[in-house]
């Protein structure tokens, strides 16, 4: 019996217009949290869907997700209007953005449409001060190294039965630390965490994506949220498109004021970023599996891993972590979960 959805049709149905609501399955995400469909019948208007939120208290703290909500929805930003809360439950009432998330949408001729919309919003979320109230907390050495350590610990140990020597220590330390100086060096904007095709919606009538699944923001490096979105885990791009891409994000960026970098330094930036991210994904989908039993999430680690082979190739104090990549990790990668996708032709 699923008493929270028991619990959660209750709180609905005191409010106005949902007297007889029925919550539908939206989907799930990578966390605890749950989403809902519900349609709103009031006398004489037409049926109005919102999402409803289930974050079960014990797991997740709905009131970060609040506090940004109305901050960012405040200031512009595409994010849910909350229409209704209750914090003790674990339940929010919010606008419906529909269905039609950004990866799904993507097609060769829409991608540069498509990604330079996102761009945009994006430069418009890192120019945000943290909501009053609630400080952003720090993207620090602390959390980056954490984030990291996913990596060894779930998929390498744990998913592979990989057994890590001294050297093999030594070696992922050292590459740790180098990722780690990188991104603490840049400068620090107001970070989404998990700015991608999944969290973005393409909205009728509008060039603004719906945003979603920020309550995670933290402030941090300046190009962490552009590896989310040009780094995919869950889809790849051509590496001349990228670049286009990302030249345009960083120009726009710099006329924000949110740096002063020039393109090879800021590529640099982005290069070493996006292996940090990519360390912590990887780490993150085998958790998925193996704690929470979402399996699916493995098949996106040979391409996650796949940009870590590539971005290493291009740094030469990294070439003992490539060849590692390359001679040890990827084949038992292949071995246990499957091939690495081909890099998409120019």
């Amino acid at each position: 019996m699923d008493t929270r959805l028991q619990s959660l049709t209750r709180w609905l149905r005191q409010l106005d217009g949902f007297g007889e609501a029925e919550p539908q399955p939206v989907s799930g995400d990578a966390s605890f949290r749950r989403y809902f469909r519900v349609w709103r019948q009031q006398p004489g208007q037409p049926r109005q869907p919102y999402i409803v939120m289930d974050a079960p208290p014990e797991h997740e703290d709905c009131r970060p997700f609040v506090a940004i909500a109305r901050h960012w929805h405040a200031a512009g930003i595409a994010v849910p209007a909350i229409e209704a809360e209750d914090l003790n439950q674990g339940f929010l009432l919010l606008e419906d953005f529909g269905d039609r998330l950004m990866l799904a949408e993507l097609t060769d001729a829409n991608a540069d449409r498509l990604y330079t919309e996102a761009l945009t919003e994006l430069v418009a979320i890192q120019r945000l001060a943290p909501p009053a109230g609630y400080p952003l907390p720090p993207y620090d050495a602390a959390l980056l190294d954490r984030e990291m350590a996913l990596f060894p610990d779930w998929l390498l140990s744990r998913h592979l039965g990989l057994s890590l020597g001294n050297a093999e220590r030594c070696l992922l330390d050292t590459t740790f630390a180098f990722l780690r100086e990188s991104a603490l060096a840049q400068p620090e904007v107001t970070v989404h965490r998990d700015y991608h095709s999944r969290n973005l919606l393409v909205r009728p009538g509008t060039g603004r994506p719906g945003v979603i699944d920020f309550q995670d923001a933290v402030t941090g490096p300046v190009t962490y949220d552009a590896v989310s979105l040009l780094k995919d885990c869950y889809i790849q791009w051509p590496e001349t498109r990228l670049c286009q891409w990302l030249e345009q994000y960083r120009q726009a960026s710099r006329d924000a004021g949110l740096h002063r970098a020039d393109p090879d330094t800021f590529r640099q930036w982005f290069e070493l970023m996006g292996m940090q991210r990519h360390l912590k994904a990887a780490g993150i989908f085998a958790r998925l599996a193996i704690r929470d039993g979402k399996a699916g999430y493995l098949n996106d680690v040979p391409r996650t891993v796949g940009y870590l082979v590539r971005a290493s190739a291009r740094q030469p104090a990294l070439r003992h972590f490539h060849d590692w990549l390359v001679n040890e990790i990827m084949p038992r990668i292949e071995a246990v979960i499957g091939p690495a996708p081909e890099v998409p032709a120019p």
